[in-house]
């Protein structure tokens, strides 16, 4: 389906008010894994307002779409999805990651309303999604699972086993996005395990490949549409920037995890402005 003008504005302005309550929950958690959840805020803006059926006033609901954030360290981004969604209380994002806040530092299935898996150890979110979708089939349902995952992550074996779970069983219902963010915890992916070339990699496994820009809501959508009309799995590799809208913290390894004190919040909050603002030029100039 097609991208409105209307409709990418109003994922921009979406996306944008999530980029701002990452922040705002790194801030009142005193740190957090604020780059890799800058990287992934459009991925997760179009999933939770565009594609996802899902109800708001039934988050259990068996038929529901399932997303599985294989990447759970992003769970700083993705507590303020699931709170602006309505899914949880606002209020509970002042406490991240704090003692006794439900809302920790990886996001638990059992404390957290909308939450479809436990996750932090990586590698295991994409063969939990491998198994969502395998179970769809065999209950005969027709709900379709989300995934994403990180490229630090693809160190993982138990990734590419499930990829090959997932060529094995043509599990089409399936989605998997990679943030490709290009950093891991202690340096640039390529430098610390080399992933290139990632694209064959997937291709080689059986996957359809979409190399997309990450940081492009219509390219997403785009992506996403082929996908959905795929007859085979697809794979969604997206090209992004760690701490993506942050000047100063775009594209560094060392803010995979990071503290903020206020003169270094506003500065932040200062630059995703100016972030939203050439976003808003980029869909005047583009859209139809």
């Amino acid at each position: 389906m097609s991208l409105s003008k209307q409709e990418w504005l109003a994922l921009e302005k979406k996306a944008h008010e999530l980029r701002n309550l990452c922040l705002d929950t790194t801030y009142w958690a005193g740190s957090g894994h604020i780059g890799g959840g800058m990287s992934s805020i459009d991925i997760l803006t179009i999933l939770y307002h565009k594609y996802l059926n899902i109800k708001k006033d039934d988050p259990n609901w068996a038929d529901r779409d399932r997303f599985i954030l294989s990447k759970g360290h992003a769970g700083i981004a993705y507590a303020p999805v699931l709170c602006d969604y309505g899914y949880n209380d606002l209020e509970q994002l002042k406490t991240f990651n704090l003692t006794n806040s439900k809302m920790g530092i990886h996001l638990d299935a059992n404390k957290v309303v909308g939450v479809d898996a436990s996750t932090g150890s990586l590698g295991h979110g994409l063969p939990i999604a491998a198994g969502t979708a395998l179970a769809a089939r065999v209950l005969g349902k027709s709900y379709k699972t989300y995934c994403l995952t990180g490229d630090g992550e693809l160190n993982e074996g138990s990734i590419w086993e499930a990829v090959l779970s997932i060529n094995n069983f043509n599990l089409n219902s399936l989605i998997t996005f990679v943030d490709r963010n290009h950093c891991m915890i202690d340096g640039d992916t390529e430098e610390v395990m080399k992933l290139e070339p990632l694209a064959d990699k997937f291709a080689a496994f059986g996957l359809v490949v979409k190399e997309v820009d990450g940081q492009n809501i219509k390219e997403l959508c785009e992506a996403v549409d082929f996908a959905l009309a795929s007859d085979r799995p697809v794979i969604i590799i997206a090209d992004t920037k760690k701490g993506a809208g942050i000047k100063m913290i775009e594209g560094d390894y060392k803010w995979h995890y990071g503290a903020i004190d206020e003169d270094l919040y506003n500065r932040c909050k200062s630059e995703l402005d100016e972030y939203f603002k050439a976003r808003i030029e980029r869909v005047e100039r583009e859209a139809k």
